[in-house]
C-alpha cells in the first residue's frame, strides 16, 4: 500500500518573508497618495478625504474612513511585528517543530498569527518551570515522605517490574501491590460509582476536573458536594479556568456559601493566568478519604453521559481504584491545590494496606517536569511492546519520536492499533491528524475510527500484562503543555478486561484501509497541511 500524501512537509517556505515584505512595499507605493487635510478641517475637506478613503470594513473595529495608506502602515507594522516575534519563537520554542510552525505562520500570516502568538505563544517556558517548582517547594517534603513510605511497604526489587521500573523513575513513586480496580465504561457507570463513593465519605472529598459545566450533571454533583460539606465533610473542588470558562459566578458562589472550598487552577501567578491558554490542568481526579480514587477521561458535563444532541453516545473510560495507590492521586491533587491557593489541605497520608492484588502506579505529568514525562511514558510503552500495542486517543497529533516509534513497532511485527473518533469535535485537530494517520496506514499500523458517537477515552494496553487509563492524549499538548495523569496497572486480569473493552470498540469502528488524503480534493489537502503547521500547539 502506498500513500502519496503520507506525512506532511514541515520545511519553512524560503519565500515567505520576502513575499510579505514585497507585498507590503507594493501596497504602500500604490496607495501612497493621500488627500491632505487642511488646518481648517471644513466639512467639504472631510468629505473629500472620505471619498478618497478605503470605504469598507474588515470587522477589526477599524473606522471606514481609514485610507489605503493607513492600511498599508498597519500591514507593514504587522509584518515587522511578525518578523520580530518569529525570531523570538525560534529562540524560545521548546521544540524545533514548534519553532518552525510559529516562524512560518508569523511571517506568512502576521495579521492572524501575531494575536494568537501573543495569547498562547508567549510561553516563557523556563520562567514558568522555575515559578512552578518554587511555588510548590514548601511541600516537596510531602512527596518525599509519601515516596519513602510506599517504597518501604512495596520495595521495587521485590515486585519483578523489569523494564517497568522506568515508570517509577518518572513518577518518583513506587508501584504498590495490594490495590483493587474497577473499569468504568462510559458516563452513567462512572458518575454513579463516583457519586456513591462521595455520598459515603467520612472525612474529605477531593474533586478535580478540566471541564465543569453548570448543567444537569454539574448541578447534581454540586448538590451532593454541598450536602456533604454541610455534614462536616471537607470538600475541595479544583477546576481549570479555561476548560471551565462556561461556569457562572452564581454556581461558584453557591458552592462556596455552602462550605465547599472551590478554586480555579492557575497556570501562572497573577491576573495573566486567565489569558494563558498553555499550561492548563487536564487532570480528572476524585479522591474520597484517601482510600478510594477515580481517574480517567470524563469531565463534568451532560455530553459525557450521552445527552448532547450533536455527539450522541459519548464513549469514555474511567477507573476506580481502592488501596495504597490512591495516595498518588491525592499527591497530584494536593500539589495543584497548593500551587493555586498556597493552602495545604489536612488529609490522611497513612498507607492503606489494601485488599487487592494489582500493582498500580499513578504517573502525573506536566510542563514543569524535569523531563518530558508524558512523551517518555508513551515512548517506553511503545518500545516495550513485543506482541501488541493498542492505544485509544481522541486526538492523534504525535511528535516525531512517537510517530516513528509506532511505525517501528509495526515494522518489527507488533500488532499496533490506534482507535480514534470517526466524528471529530474540533475540525482543525481532525485535519492536522490526517497526515499522521496516513503515515501509520502506509506502515501497517491499523487505524480504527469509532462510529457509534464520539470516542474520548485515553487507554493503552501492551502485550498481556500492562494497561493504562488516564487523561493524556497522543498529541503535543498532552506531551508538553498540559498537566496530565496516567494510571498504570501491571496485572494480567486487568489487561484482559481492557482487551475485551477494546475489542468491543473495534467492532463499532471502521478500519481505515487506505490513505485518507489520497484522492482528496485540493482544498482538503491544503487544510490538512495548513492545520499541521499548528500541530505543536494543538
Amino acid at each position: 500500500m502506498t500513500c502519496a500524501n503520507a506525512g506532511l512537509e514541515r520545511s519553512p517556505s524560503k519565500r515567505g518573508m520576502v513575499n510579505s515584505v514585497f507585498l507590503t512595499f507594493i501596497i504602500y507605493q500604490k496607495f501612497k497618495r493621500r488627500t491632505e487635510i487642511c488646518p481648517c478641517k471644513s466639512q467639504d475637506t472631510i468629505m473629500n478625504v472620505q471619498e478618497n478613503s478605503l470605504n469598507f470594513d474588515w470587522d477589526f473595529g477599524i473606522s471606514e474612513a481609514l485610507s489605503f495608506e493607513d492600511y498599508a502602515y498597519f500591514y507593514l507594522i504587522m509584518n515587522l511585528i511578525g518578523l520580530v516575534l518569529s525570531v523570538r519563537a525560534i529562540m524560545t520554542a521548546r521544540t524545533s517543530q514548534s519553532a518552525v510552525a510559529w516562524a512560518i505562520s508569523l511571517i506568512t500570516f502576521p495579521i492572524i498569527s501575531v494575536p494568537i502568538f501573543l495569547m498562547i505563544g508567549r510561553r516563557r517556558f523556563h520562567g514558568y518551570v522555575d515559578a512552578r517548582r518554587e511555588g510548590v517547594l514548601e511541600i516537596n517534603y510531602l512527596g518525599r515522605d509519601v515516596a519513602k513510605e510506599l517504597e518501604e511497604h512495596y520495595p521495587s526489587e521485590q515486585q519483578n517490574l523489569g523494564d517497568y521500573v522506568v515508570f517509577e523513575e518518572l513518577a518518583a513513586l513506587s508501584f504498590t501491590g495490594t490495590n483493587s480496580t474497577k473499569l468504568l465504561i462510559d458516563g452513567n457507570e462512572t458518575f454513579k460509582s463516583m457519586f456513591d463513593a462521595i455520598n459515603k465519605a467520612q472525612k474529605y472529598v477531593l474533586v478535580q476536573f478540566y471541564i465543569v459545566r453548570p448543567d444537569y450533571l454539574g448541578n447534581t454533583l454540586a448538590d451532593l458536594l454541598k450536602e456533604r460539606a454541610r455534614k462536616g465533610i471537607d470538600v475541595y473542588f479544583l477546576y481549570d479556568e479555561i476548560g471551565s470558562h462556561g461556569l457562572t459566578r452564581d454556581f461558584i458562589e453557591d458552592l462556596r456559601k455552602n462550605k465547599v472550598k472551590m478554586i480555579p487552577f492557575v497556570s501562572s501567578q497573577g491576573r495573566a493566568s486567565r489569558w494563558q491558554i498553555n499550561f492548563r490542568n487536564h487532570r480528572k481526579i476524585c479522591v474520597v478519604d484517601g482510600t478510594i480514587g477515580f481517574v480517567g477521561g470524563h469531565n463534568l458535563g451532560v455530553e459525557y453521559i450521552g445527552k448532547d444532541s450533536y455527539f450522541g453516545h459519548w464513549r469514555d473510560t474511567h477507573l476506580r481504584i481502592e488501596g495504597p495507590a490512591v495516595l498518588g492521586l491525592q499527591l497530584a491533587f494536593v500539589e495543584d491545590w497548593y500551587w493555586s491557593s498556597k493552602i495545604l489541605p489536612k488529609l490522611i497520608w497513612d498507607v492503606d494496606p489494601g485488599q487487592g492484588d494489582k500493582r498500580i502506579l499513578n504517573l502525573p505529568t506536566g510542563p514543569a517536569d524535569e523531563t518530558e514525562s508524558c512523551g517518555l511514558f508513551f515512548l517506553h510503552a511503545i518500545h516495550h511492546a513485543k506482541k501488541r500495542l493498542w492505544i485509544a486517543s481522541p486526538y492523534f497529533i504525535p511528535d516525531t519520536p512517537v510517530i516513528q516509534s509506532l511505525i517501528l513497532a509495526s515494522l518489527r511485527g507488533v500488532d499496533v492499533r490506534i482507535l480514534m473518533p470517526g466524528k471529530p469535535d474540533r475540525q482543525i485537530v481532525h485535519f492536522a491528524s490526517l497526515g499522521y494517520v496516513d503515515q501509520c496506514v502506509k506502515s501497517g499500523v491499523k487505524v480504527y475510527r469509532y462510529k457509534e458517537g464520539f470516542m474520548h477515552q485515553k487507554a493503552i494496553i501492551v502485550d498481556d500484562d500492562f494497561a493504562s487509563i488516564g487523561t493524556a492524549n497522543l498529541d503535543n499538548r498532552s506531551f508538553r503543555l498540559n498537566f496530565e495523569i496516567m494510571t498504570i496497572v501491571i496485572d494480567k486480569e486487568f489487561n484482559k478486561e481492557v482487551e475485551e473493552m477494546f475489542l468491543r470498540d473495534f467492532e463499532q469502528s471502521e478500519l481505515v484501509d487506505k490513505c485518507e488524503l489520497d484522492g482528496a480534493s485540493y482544498l482538503h489537502r491544503f487544510l490538512a497541511r495548513f492545520a499541521d503547521m499548528f500541530s505543536p500547539i494543538l
